[in-house]
């Protein structure tokens, strides 16, 4: 997947240099190596460039990074997040770029993993959601999920993601709206921010010659509301982050209303208001959301040329659960029995200083 966690981790590569290559495998290579893709590569391709700090994508990049490759983009050096990646016999991938000095580490963001967002797809209960309380069924999977016989993996378990004011000022472009820019209001759930979206704002962002993009991003319980069965996927928070990656957006409402009314209109002084293809379910009272910005003329409805929905990623999940979740558990088997060759290496220098008193 392409998620917030990988576009914290971009954004901190970023910060250690000047230019930022990505290099994204090919679905058969992580097939080979992790277990079946959840967006297939054209669309890793385009989601990983979509990020505001990628500067270049490389498509169908090793899986194992060598210095050849390295000195191919002429980059000084690579970064990883601070877990390990392991190839499909349980060697790191970074062996060879660590020795020759010219490897970097950044922080993994906690709370997010392919493994936990596939684990809330599947299980079908709303206890992801910033207002509620973890239920025991959610707690129970949140121990099992992925894991395997013998402990529980450091990196890919299942753990609670925490909002800080710090993080979405990370985030965040910091810029209003300056003279001579088109102000053009989006609003929507945009969970698990996929190809669609990115899709559907790029067309947005072509509409004018200097863009304003705000999102409004509703909260989890209106998402519910319209969306019904476990929906959103991703809690409010996590929304947030997702969106303020894409380079096409400069705002988001966090926790819009339903309805886009005069009120927001006139705060954000909006020029256009735009929606996708997708079906507009009339407010709690009958009314449709975009009445205001009908009336007004400013209302544009994109067709983003994409069929992907978050339905799908959902539909596409499920079909593969079985392999999803042995994909979860071999992973974790993988990186505990990398953990524990480490920890072995480390007893032995001072098990040999011991014996040399």
């Amino acid at each position: 997947m392409v998620h917030y966690g990988h576009s914290n981790q971009l954004r901190q590569a970023r910060a250690m240099g000047d230019y930022l290559i990505v290099g994204v495998h090919t679905d058969e290579e992580i097939s080979k190596h992790k277990g079946p893709p959840v967006f297939t590569q054209e669309e890793r391709y385009k989601m990983v460039q979509a990020i505001k700090w990628v500067d270049e994508v490389v498509p169908a990049a090793p899986y194992v990074t060598t210095l050849e490759t390295l000195d191919k983009y002429n980059c000084d050096f690579c970064v990883h997040g601070n877990d390990i990646t392991l190839t499909v016999d349980g060697r790191d991938t970074y062996e060879e770029v660590k020795q020759a000095g010219r490897y970097r580490e950044c922080k993994r963001t906690q709370g997010v993993s392919t493994t936990d967002l596939v684990g809330r797809m599947l299980l079908v209960t709303k206890a992801h959601h910033s207002s509620q309380e973890m239920s025991s069924e959610y707690r129970e999977y949140a121990d099992s999920f992925g894991k395997c016989p013998g402990g529980r993996n450091p990196w890919t378990g299942v753990s609670q993601f925490l909002q800080t004011s710090q993080k979405i000022i990370q985030f965040a472009s910091g810029k209003e709206p300056q003279p001579g820019e088109t102000v053009i209001y989006v609003a929507g759930a945009f969970d698990l921010f996929h190809i669609g979206h990115v899709d559907f704002l790029e067309k947005v962002h072509r509409l004018a010659d200097r863009p304003y993009i705000i999102a409004g991003l509703h909260f989890d319980q209106e998402v519910n509301h319209y969306k019904g069965k476990n929906y959103p996927i991703m809690n409010l928070h996590e929304r947030t982050l997702s969106v303020l990656a894409c380079r096409y957006v400069s705002e988001v409402v966090i926790g819009a209303p339903y309805a886009v009314t005069a009120e927001l209109l006139s705060h954000f002084k909006v020029d256009l208001v735009c929606h996708g293809k997708t079906e507009i379910v009339p407010d709690k009272d009958g009314s449709d959301p975009y009445q205001e910005p009908k009336r007004r003329g400013i209302f544009c409805q994109i067709d983003s040329g994409s069929d992907l929905t978050t339905d799908l990623i959902v539909q596409r999940i499920i079909k593969n659960r079985l392999e999803y979740e042995a994909r979860n558990q071999k992973k974790e088997a993988k990186e505990l029995a990398f953990l524990e060759a480490m920890r072995q290496q480390e007893a032995q220098p001072s098990a040999e200083n011991d014996s040399s008193f």
